[in-house]
């Protein structure tokens, strides 16, 4: 069995990261939690691959004379399917876990339910809303749906970050939580910040250079905020909590870039 200090080959950690955070088949090693910090590192560059896809078809889109409100929602459709969706379903069964006011155990019995609830079902709406009319007004939307795309997954990294704890004993929560060291965080958020600003940079000018970075550090305040009061309503972090805050950091991201 692997220490969690061993050193972890990234193209397995990069591996598993793709298979948690994609619905692309890549085959797997051992999944333990040394590799599993290694993946979650590495989330933002499985968010790239997700982005460049919808950047893909919201391009394509338009190019085939498709409106603007059309090609935004194809491409956050492509996100979605990108994903098997679960990160959908995590923020819906987290909002209807918090909503409904219950203790943490009950809170977790009501998010392993396979339906979902009036919080869900209305979270979600919402949420899919904002993200086509954020994308759609954005004017650099190829830019604008890759950058909050990787800025969604590198939320996971923060929130995966040693010293927050998962709230049950098993499951993805128990696997990843708690196993990114903060100094890799750091230098994950800084590669993407200065990613973000170059494709700025190139799309739309200084101002866009500017307003990208900013749509990173908007889309991680969200989630940090979503984070800290799921633990403290729920003791810790799950699998769907992962996927909810992928979801709250796209969508904060996608707004700031849709003043661009």
């Amino acid at each position: 069995m692997r220490h969690e200090n061993e050193r972890i080959p990234g193209s397995e950690g990069l591996r598993l990261a793709v298979s948690l955070l994609t619905v692309i088949p890549v085959r797997c090693g051992r999944v333990d939690r040394a590799t599993a910090r290694r993946a979650m590192t590495l989330a933002p560059v499985a968010g790239l691959l997700v982005g460049a896809a919808a950047a893909v078809v919201v391009t394509v889109a338009g190019r085939l004379g498709a409106g603007s409100l059309l090609g935004a929602a194809l491409a956050v459709g492509a996100m979605a399917l990108l994903t098997r969706g679960l990160h959908l379903d995590g923020l819906a069964d987290l909002a209807d876990g918090l909503g409904s006011g219950r203790p943490a155990g009950d809170a977790l019995s009501i998010m392993k339910r396979s339906d979902i609830g009036p919080f869900g079902v209305i979270t979600l709406v919402f949420t899919l809303l904002i993200q086509v009319a954020a994308l759609a007004q954005a004017p650099h939307r190829a830019v604008a749906v890759t950058v909050a795309a990787v800025t969604g997954r590198l939320a996971v990294t923060w929130a995966c970050r040693a010293g927050v704890p998962a709230a049950r004993p098993d499951g993805l929560g128990a696997l990843v939580s708690g196993t990114v060291r903060r100094r890799d965080a750091v230098a994950a958020t800084a590669a993407v910040v200065v990613a973000a600003a170059v494709a700025g940079l190139l799309a739309g000018g200084a101002r866009s250079a500017v307003l990208a970075p900013a749509a990173v550090a908007a889309g991680l305040l969200v989630a940090a905020a979503l984070l800290r009061h799921a633990v403290r309503r729920l003791d810790g972090v799950t699998g769907d909590v992962l996927g909810a805050l992928v979801e709250t950091s796209t969508t904060a991201a996608i707004v700031v870039l849709s003043v661009a």
